[in-house]
């Protein structure tokens, strides 16, 4: 490595005009190369030595923020490193100090990975060094099993299981064959991380009826991966449970929308609009990432190829004229970069960090996946890139849990799949919104505002940026005019308020007001039904050529609901209790033969609605737990997943949070 780094600084010496290790007068070569041998190894024990203390001084800096100082800091040790030097002749121009310090760090980086290849042995004795270092510095670990749950977000039951079978994923098929089984699930109505996520941590997802939607008590827009939006959501989950959370007994959240009553956390959205301080800044993920300078220069090196990957694969799709397809410039080749390298390394570091921490439960969000299928399709060669590098990111910690100061157990679960087609825009040539204003009989621009993806990509950003920024053109509180109707999409679930009602309006009062509203809707050819409340029967849905069935028949004539499967009178029932469900619930189209429903959004994989993969995700346990379920059981809902959790982490070390009673559980379920 010594060797490597001085041969990298003398190229870079003869390479760089504003950087030299040898006198005006000229020096020997022998006195330029021990020149250059200093100056490497004094950088390499600077960056071992002096890094780590620089970035715990850094600890509450940003995440991305700390990630660019980076080369500055590590410019800068370079310039010590030089002025050190005995010769007294080498010197470097700052900005050139940072180009040489980065350069030096990824060939340093590139060169231990080489040289670790075909000796198998080199990672695992790194990973005992540092379980070993902590071991001494904590008492004995406990002796029972710390769970790690780790979430490949969007990632549907068929989808792993295709990707098992390419030979994609080799570390879940290898479980699947020795220590796990494979359960599918079905999600709520509302099929996306927010609803989902909240049930599983949290034990409730009550009132959650869509990604977005709008309060008529509060007159303002909800969106989960809104910052403020997830702090009062999981406020609302403590209270209707009780419950602090999944993670209230010695557990770490990363990554994740909300924190599951955990100690630990590193970029979780929910506590992002808070003071940071010592309750919630990110010691064991940011501190555990960051403090060998090699890995932020190697993630910054791969999100600038990720860029650039993206911006290829994008411009091959336009130039096949690929259907569907929906635009991918702008800020989303970064936003991609960012869940696909920047968030994934940070939470994977992050977990790892728990686990030799000896942590009894972790909870862990990885949304590469969720990100990509969103814009280029669930099953796309994009996507399954991304679970490749993901199941690489699951044999990474399974190796780390070698080497923790406790076993582990490590389960593998998503929060929801994903449904391909193409938008309802590229279909009939206009939004949702579009529709709606033409039934109430108001004009329709030529060119309406497209709405903003809601990936979970994005709320990390911000989150890892400390900048709670809202979703662009989403407002807390609509400036639009009152009597106007306000329509939000998530995936191809689409709602339709009227702000100036304060109650939640019977399908009489919206044909009194705007008599071809719902039939425009119901009738339409990209719209699979409505949910609507009647003043006669309670609740109804809508679907074409005049279908209205009420809420407590649909089991017995399910009508429009036939295509979506069993289950989804079930869904729809629950959504319809909500206090804050919207004026029209409206679910695309949906196609079983192909499972392709029409997004609302500009997404080709799509979720948040009712058709397809979207609303079936898996949960992959280790056998050495209790079955999810009796055989002949479903698991219905996040809510359902949450309890069978709770059962777990109760197996393995004791009560470690309330567990409810046998009965309690059915009735949740």
């Amino acid at each position: 490595m010594w060797a490597v780094s001085t041969v990298t600084m003398l190229v870079l010496a003869g390479i760089l005009p504003d950087f030299q290790l040898q006198s005006a007068n000229g020096d020997s070569a022998t006195r330029i190369a021990v020149t250059a041998a200093f100056g490497a190894g004094a950088f390499g024990l600077l960056s071992a030595l002096v890094w780590p203390l620089l970035v715990r001084l850094l600890l509450l800096v940003p995440a991305l923020v700390l990630g660019l100082l980076v080369f500055f800091l590590n410019g800068s040790l370079l310039l010590v490193a030089l002025r050190i030097n005995p010769s007294g002749d080498s010197e470097a121009a700052p900005e050139t100090a940072v180009i040489v310090a980065a350069v030096m760090s990824a060939v340093a980086s590139a060169t231990g990975a080489a040289l670790a290849v075909r000796d198998d042995d080199a990672y695992r004795r790194r990973l005992y060094r540092l379980a070993d270092r902590r071991r001494r510095s904590r008492p004995p670990g406990p002796s029972s099993p710390g769970t790690v749950f780790l979430q490949l977000d969007g990632v549907g039951h068929d989808v792993l299981l295709a990707a098992v079978g390419k030979g994609v994923m080799p570390t879940v098929a290898r479980w699947l064959e020795s220590t796990h089984r494979l359960t599918p699930w079905r999600t709520d109505w509302s099929s996306q991380t927010g609803a989902s996520q909240l049930g599983i941590l949290h034990g409730s997802n009550h009132d959650i009826p869509a990604f977005r939607w709008y309060e008529k008590d509060s007159r303002e827009v909800m969106v989960c991966n809104r910052p403020t939006s997830a702090a009062e959501l999981q406020r609302r989950a403590v209270e209707h449970t009780g419950d602090g959370g999944l993670l209230t007994a010695d557990g770490a959240s990363r990554g994740n929308l909300f924190s599951g009553g955990a100690d630990e956390q590193a970029l979780v959205l929910s506590i992002a609009t808070r003071r940071r301080g010592r309750e919630n800044r990110s010691r064991a993920g940011y501190f555990a990432y960051f403090s060998d300078p090699a890995n932020a220069v190697r993630t910054a090196m791969s999100f600038v190829a990720e860029v650039g990957r993206e911006s290829g694969q994008s411009i091959r799709a336009r130039i096949r004229r690929q259907r569907p397809r929906v635009a991918r410039g702008g800020l989303y080749p970064f936003v991609r970069a960012f869940a696909t390298v920047v968030e994934r390394d940070v939470v994977v570091a992050a977990v790892m960090g728990d686990m030799l921490a000896g942590r009894t439960a972790v909870y862990a969000d990885l949304v590469a996946y969720d990100e990509v299928a969103h814009h280029s399709g669930p099953t796309s060669r994009d996507a399954e890139k991304v679970l490749d590098r993901l199941d690489r990111a699951l044999a990474l910690i399974a190796n780390v849990a070698e080497h923790a100061p406790r076993p582990y157990r490590i389960v593998v679960l998503s929060d929801h799949g994903q449904s391909p087609g193409e938008t309802f825009r590229a279909r009939y040539g206009l939004g949702l919104g579009d529709l709606v204003r033409a039934g109430c009989g108001l004009p329709v621009p030529r060119r309406a505002q497209r709405t903003h993806s809601g990936a979970e990509a994005r709320a990390a950003v911000r989150a890892a940026l400390r900048r709670p920024v809202e979703e662009g053109g989403e407002q807390h509180r609509p400036s639009r005019r009152r009597s106007e109707p306000l329509v939000l999409a998530s995936g191809n679930l689409g709602l339709v308020s009227f702000p100036d009602v304060p109650h939640r309006m019977s399908k009489e009062e919206i044909d009194a007001r705007h008599p071809a509203l719902l039939t425009t809707l119901a009738n339409h050819p990209g719209v699979g039904f409505l949910l609507v409340r009647s003043e006669e029967h309670g609740g109804v849905v809508l679907g074409a050529y005049g279908a209205e069935i009420p809420l407590d028949q649909l089991d017995d004539k399910p009508g429009p609901l036939e295509a979506f499967g069993p289950g989804a009178a079930d869904a729809v029932r629950r959504t319809h209790s909500f206090p804050h469900t919207a004026d029209i619930m409206v679910n695309s189209f949906h196609d079983p033969a192909d499972g392709e429903v029409l997004a609302f959004e500009e997404q080709i994989g799509s979720h948040g609605g009712l058709g397809g993969a979207q609303g079936r995700p898996f949960l992959l346990s280790p056998v050495a737990f209790s079955e999810p379920v009796e055989d002949g059981r479903e698991i219905v809902g996040a809510e359902h997943i949450h309890h069978i959790l709770r059962r777990w982490l109760w197996e393995t070390d004791g009560p470690q949070v309330p567990v409810t009673d046998e009965g309690e559980q059915e009735r949740a379920a």
